[in-house]
């Protein structure tokens, strides 16, 4: 079965940045298999719906939620099987756990996600 570990988040100030992973493992995850998904950054703050923040294609073009474009850069490594959410200019509403899956159809389970808190 699939596993999505996510990592990188922490507590920074309002202005400052993050870099998030997310590697996939597991048998018939990786590899090509990996490589020919899109692949997207979600977030949920508390008592919010999951919302989807920005997606990466096999052949890398990207897409952004309208709140984060311009601050926030997807990118993929498929040779690590592993997506990144580089994140600039944070602000005090980016405050959510990030999680990453595949995208339109999710992967069926969810990783445990990584908290991100800004401070103003």
């Amino acid at each position: 079965q699939v596993q999505l570990v996510e990592s990188g988040g922490g507590l920074v100030q309002a202005g400052g940045s993050l870099r998030l992973s997310c590697r996939v493992s597991g048998t018939f995850y990786t590899g090509s298999f990996f490589s020919m998904n899109t692949m997207a950054w979600y977030r949920q703050a508390t008592g919010k719906q999951r919302e989807l923040v920005a997606t990466i294609m096999p052949g890398h073009t990207t897409n952004y939620a309208e709140s984060v474009n311009g601050r926030y850069t997807i990118s993929r490594d498929n040779a690590k099987n592993t997506v990144y959410l580089q994140m600039n200019s944070l602000k005090p509403e980016d405050t959510a756990v990030y999680y990453c899956n595949r995208h339109p159809d999710d992967y069926g389970r969810w990783g445990q996600g990584t908290q991100v808190t800004v401070s103003s």
